[in-house]
């Protein structure tokens, strides 16, 4: 949803000093933004180069990478307050007629300045308190810790800053709006709701401001902050912190480095050649286009491990290419956001890192245990597009290629799939971290574009590299504003209680893994799979122990349960991502997904409930 205006060519279009101003303020953003990150690129790529070829780890590179990632989402989020790039749901304004729709996008603003006031205020507070040190370079925390409200600041900048169809008077106007609304909540909430009114208060507020078009991170932090306004002063401070917390984690990095790494692969040559052969592949089949998706999902998962990553870089290449074919483009937007999927359900997987590094379980180990569930979950999507292919009359229109073809098809695509190789193999020998990992694909794809493909040039890296920095932002600010939205829910012990409520049926096994599954699945539905993870996965893995399940097991259901999630509103990370990317109507690609649901729903009870998809592929292949 645009909740703002501006596009370059329109500012520019106007030779006003007034524009001109907002145009150079954008332009400095965007500088900052890719230098940044690309700062972290490099950083990330020394520390693997002084550990294994010189030997001598250094060890300020991790802590650099996050501090310049951290300022970089942070400048970036105003770079997309300023572009409307903003992932929000606008299903609400779109039915209203235009005067109550100018009002809605006025109030939704105004929501924005009232977020904007809270990072900005609270987070100044939270500076000022900061006193400890960073480990590897000893310097103080607050200059991390200032991203936050520095990156409100220009948010504020933007709001109210004329963009070539309102001018200050407006701009005014929404500025004073979010303020009466900062104040009205900051000194009114007590006389409307109890502290203990926290929760229902937390998830009301996210839910209404979602539904309503206020882009989704804007709405979690209104609603983190509705939900402490009538609590103790001192915990406003968290909702800074935790955001500017949550972005210190190197960990966290493997996202825009995956994401950019998919990028370079588009724009060098990469990519298209895992489309092509998957079209040699399955391209003649019934639904083949689709099919095709499906499988360069498949391939590409070996290389990302980030489902953002693949939903967007795929969304681009397939999406168009299907609706220009005949398909429905929410269809083809839904089948994009579930086939990313499987880069969370097929090594390397963020997800399944992270969850060995809160579990203490082998990384290796979950890799293999996740080599049939993942492939049964390709099959299952290719189940469902089959059926509605053949309901709807997709595809059949393209002939099979020939046995050559498929080889030279083959051929071409072996630099491409040798990365997942470099990346699973060097995460699974210790040779360097997914995060790291994510900085080698980078270079390898650099590498593969410029020097084997020969289709890298200046322009399209540039361009490649801008759209990947602006992707990434848009979906890891969410990340950043749900944290304080999770640690709420756990200041308040909502997930402690409901493992309580799960606990008495440790005794009936069946029946608690079910009950942790409808858990789940509900939790993804208002929570980031990181964020999920880090609250529930040492509340849930001891319990799921104590009932005899293998927590290796565990690990792939928990991820599973969370990726699904990120199909599901109010969130649904996925489909927002290919939806913008596709221009697709993003309703209507909530409506397409839900048969690919039902199908990932009855893998995931499978792989719950059928040991032996898991821990066969262990006792085979197992470390």
């Amino acid at each position: 949803m645009d909740t703002q205006i501006p596009s370059d060519a329109a500012m520019a279009a106007s030779g006003t000093p007034v524009l001109t101003i907002r145009r150079w303020v954008d332009m400095a953003l965007e500088v900052a933004c890719i230098g940044l990150v690309l700062a972290a690129v490099t950083v990330a790529c020394l520390q693997v180069i002084m550990r294994y070829i010189f030997n001598a780890a250094l060890p300020w590179p991790e802590e650099v990478a996050t501090w310049v990632f951290t300022w970089a989402v942070m400048l970036g989020m105003a770079l997309a307050t300023g572009r409307g790039a903003h992932i929000a749901i606008d299903f609400v304004p779109r039915l209203l007629p235009g005067r109550a729709q100018a009002v809605l996008l006025f109030l939704t603003a105004s929501v924005m300045v009232t977020a904007s006031l809270v990072l900005l205020v609270h987070g100044l507070d939270y500076v000022q308190r900061a006193i400890s040190a960073s480990p590897a370079l000893q310097l103080p925390m607050k200059y991390l810790f200032m991203a936050v409200p520095v990156g409100a600041a220009f948010n504020l900048f933007f709001l109210f800053w004329p963009d070539g169809r309102r001018g200050f008077v407006q701009g005014a106007g929404i500025l004073v709006c979010g303020f009466l609304f900062y104040l009205a909540t900051r000194n009114g909430a007590g006389l409307i709701y109890s502290e203990a009114s926290g929760p229902m208060v937390l998830v009301g507020v996210g839910l209404v401001g979602i539904v309503l078009g206020v882009p989704v991170a804007f709405a979690l932090v209104l609603a983190s902050f509705t939900a402490f306004a009538s609590a103790n002063p001192i915990l406003l401070v968290t909702i800074a912190q935790n955001m500017g917390a949550s972005l210190n984690s190197f960990t966290l990095l493997a996202i825009p480095f995956f994401i950019m790494a998919a990028a370079v692969m588009n724009a060098g040559g990469i990519t298209p050649r895992l489309v092509d052969l998957a079209m040699m592949m399955v391209g003649h089949l019934r639904g083949g286009l689709a099919q095709a998706n499906v499988v360069t999902n498949t391939m590409l998962a070996g290389v990302s491990g980030s489902s953002t990553a693949d939903a967007s870089t795929i969304a681009k290449l397939m999406v168009p290419e299907m609706a220009r074919r005949g398909y429905d483009r929410p269809f083809a937007a839904a089948l994009t956001a579930a086939g990313s999927t499987l880069a969370n359900l097929i090594p390397p997987s963020l997800g399944l890192i992270i969850y060995a590094a809160l579990a203490s379980v082998s990384v290796g180990a979950l890799f293999v245990a996740t080599l049939v569930p993942g492939l049964l979950m390709a099959a299952a999507l290719m189940l469902v597009v089959w059926i509605i292919s053949r309901r709807r009359g997709y595809g059949g229109d393209l002939p099979k290629a020939s046995r050559a073809e498929r080889l030279r098809g083959l051929m071409l695509a072996i630099p491409a799939l040798i990365l997942p190789v470099i990346i699973v193999g060097g995460v699974r020998f210790g040779v360097f971290t997914a995060t790291e990992a994510g900085a080698v694909a980078m270079i390898y794809a650099l590498f593969c574009g410029t020097f084997l493909y020969r289709k890298l040039t200046g322009r399209n890296l540039i361009a490649a590299v801008r759209d990947a920095v602006l992707d990434t932002v848009v979906i890891v600010i969410i990340i950043a504003a749900a944290s304080p939205f999770a640690w709420v829910l756990a200041f308040e012990r909502v997930p402690q209680q409901i493992a309580a409520g799960l606990a008495v049926l440790v005794e009936r096994p069946w029946l608690l893994m079910l009950a942790i599954n409808i858990f789940l699945l509900i939790v993804g539905l208002f929570m980031e799979m990181i964020a999920a993870l880090v609250i529930l996965v040492p509340i849930l893995v001891p319990l799921v122990v104590m009932a005899g399940f293998d927590p290796i097991t565990f690990g792939l259901i928990i991820v599973m349960n969370l990726v699904i999630g990120a199909l599901t509103p109010p969130l649904g990370v996925l489909i927002f991502t290919t939806a913008r990317a596709g221009g697709a109507d993003q309703v209507a690609t909530f409506r397409a997904v839900l048969p690919f649901l039902v199908a990932m729903i009855c893998v995931l009870m499978l792989v719950s409930f059928v040991p032996a998809l898991t821990q066969l592929p262990l006792r085979w292949l197992g470390p």
